[in-house]
Parts: C-alpha cells; structure tokens; sequence
C-alpha cells in the first residue's frame, strides 16, 4: 500500500554532522510537508505523553545500498527496504523537461557549466540526470558525494555559503563581477543545491540571478516545458510574502491568478490540492519563496535539481539555431525579461 508519510532526517541547508544541526521533518502521504492541522494534534498529543520507549539491540542497517532487511527485537518485527530513488527522480524529470535540447545545450563547445551538490542530497542526482542523461562532463559536476557533515562545510546555496562556486562564475560575495576575473573565461552558467536539494542558486558568467526574479522567469517561460504545454498549461503562481513581486507582473501578463502566502512550503501545498479539496484547479502551479526555494507541483516539496533544469531549458529554446559563438547568456535572458516586464 501507499506510505502513510515520511520522516526526513536532515540538516537543510545549515552545518551537519555530529557537532552541529539536526533535524526531522515529517512529510503527509501526498508527500509534501505536514500542514498545521496535523502538526497542531502531534503538538496535542506531546503534551499526554507520560513516557516513551527505545528498542535496545536493534542491528544496523546499511543505507548505503539498496536492499530488503528484517529487523527483530523481541517479539516485535520490522520489514526494511533501502530503495534508490534515482532512476524514479530521473524518469520524472524526463516527463518535465525536453532532454534532447538539454542535451544539445550542453554539447555546445561555447556552453559550459559548473554545478555545486554541496556534498548534499541532491548529489546522486545531479550526477544521474546531469552526468549520466544529458552527458555534462564530470568535472563541472562539483561535490557530488553525500558527507554526513557536507564536506565541513555550510550547505547553504547562496552567495556567502556557496564561495567556490561564486568566485568561479566571476561574482564577488556581493553578487557584483569581480573585477579580477575580466578577461579570464569563467563557466557561462553555475547552479547550487543545498544540503536536502530543495533550495537553489542561479549564476551566469559574471551574474546573480535572485530568487525573485529566478520565479518569474520560469513563470514566464512555462509554456516552453512539456510538464506545462502538455498538462493544460501553467494555472497558477505563488510566491511567499518577503519575496520580490517581480513574478506579479508576469501572472498579470499571462492572466493567471498570483498568490501571496506565510513564509512555508506547506502553504503552497494547499494551493496545489485545491481541486482534490473542491476547489478551484491551481494544478500545474509554479511557487517560490525569498530563501532561495522554486518548484512546481510536480512533487510537493521546492527541488533543487528541477529548478537547475529549468534554467537549462530556457538557455536551450534563447540558442535553438544559434551558431558557436553566438551564446544567448543567463544575463541576456535576465535582461530581455526586465525590459518586457519591468
């Protein structure tokens, strides 16, 4: 049968490992996070809680390799499958997304690219779909290997956390171009995940992208990605409160609703379950928040890897025809959509 919700152990995007952050989060069985109706009755029944128990001899189990296991201490038994879900992830995204112009993207000798797992989650992914499906050479495929501490480092995509890979894209901590790298080739295009993959950071050479207007541009770019022109069309946006409104202005353009909501992916979660709650169709949906988070309803959780493939996609349609040399930049997309939307 179908889980009944998920527990994630996670560190998100702060310092992990043994001395530093630990967390759990707890997702429903339509896989985004618990919603404040069902943290409220967990909060209720903390406070009648009298005492709880902990199975003493209970042997290890090896996450490290896909597998069944049978766990008994006791009188009790416990069924245990250690699944990878790369391939699943990767047969998803092949719905979402034109591979073949990813493909050719990535092969053109004037495009290059650097993409940072930060020694998070989002490794074995990047390394299945970037590496393996659409053919990026290893070495622009950074921190790929899961580390229970993210490599001693901060797994944070943003411009303080993610120095490396900023200084490589020509950028300064503050965004700015680094007047060091002019007249150096710096990657055309740099991307980050954080330490569970869901949150995001955009580069281009020599340029930031915001989260704000990393929203937007997706949004104005929906009807390019099959996950949209073949499930009806993009229905709806929504951004959290703090962040830009720049995706406003293209729902206005498109004459789609644009929705305000509490900082939280869960909130953007009752959006996308609108209609199986009898009311109106959000579905398919593009949401964002400031913290660097994009995603769609394709899963109900912000995904890193999916917001690095949308950019990707929208390189790929900007140099559809384009001779060697010719590059449509991250910078020229962003530029092209200030001048049309403000």
């Amino acid at each position: 049968g179908a889980p009944i919700g998920g527990i994630l152990l996670t560190a998100s995007h702060n310092p992990g490992g043994p001395d530093n952050d630990f967390g759990i989060k707890f997702n429903t069985a339509n896989g985004g996070p618990a919603p404040e109706s069902f943290t409220d009755q967990v909060y209720a029944h903390t406070k009648d809680m009298r005492e709880y128990r902990i199975a003493r001899g209970v042997p290890d189990v090896d996450l490290a390799h896909a597998g069944e296991h049978e766990l008994v201490c006791g009188d009790a038994k416990l069924h245990v499958s250690v699944v990878d879900t790369t391939d699943d992830y990767a047969a998803l995204v092949a719905k979402c997304f034109d591979m073949d112009a990813l493909r050719e993207l990535v092969a053109r000798p004037d495009f290059e690219l650097v993409v940072d797992a930060m020694h998070g989650a989002a490794g074995p992914y990047v390394k299945k779909v970037l590496g393996e499906i659409l053919g990026c050479p290893t070495g622009s495929l950074r921190n790929c290997k899961p580390s229970p501490d993210f490599g001693g480092g901060h797994p944070d995509p943003n411009l303080t956390y993610a120095p490396d890979l900023v200084s490589a894209l020509g950028l300064t901590k503050d965004g700015a171009p680094d007047a060091a790298s002019e007249g150096k080739r710096v990657p055309d295009f740099g991307a980050a995940c954080d330490g569970d993959g869901d949150r995001n950071m955009i580069l281009g050479s020599r340029f930031f992208v915001t989260p704000s207007d990393s929203l937007a541009i997706v949004a104005a770019h929906a009807h390019l990605l099959p996950q949209f022109r073949d499930g009806g069309g993009l229905q709806a946006v929504a951004r959290s409160m703090p962040t830009g409104g720049a995706v406003d202005r293209v729902a206005e353009a498109l004459g789609i609703p644009c929705f305000e909501t509490p900082s939280g992916w869960k909130y953007f979660g009752n959006l996308m379950d609108s209609r199986e709650l009898g009311g109106e169709t959000y579905d398919p949906l593009i949401c964002g928040e400031e913290s660097f988070g994009l995603g769609s309803s394709h899963v109900r959780e912000k995904d890193g890897v999916w917001a690095i493939l949308c950019w990707l996609s929208i390189l790929a349609h900007h140099n559809q025809g384009k001779a060697d040399g010719e590059l449509v930049s991250v910078r020229d997309v962003v530029t092209r959509h200030w001048a049309r939307y403000g």
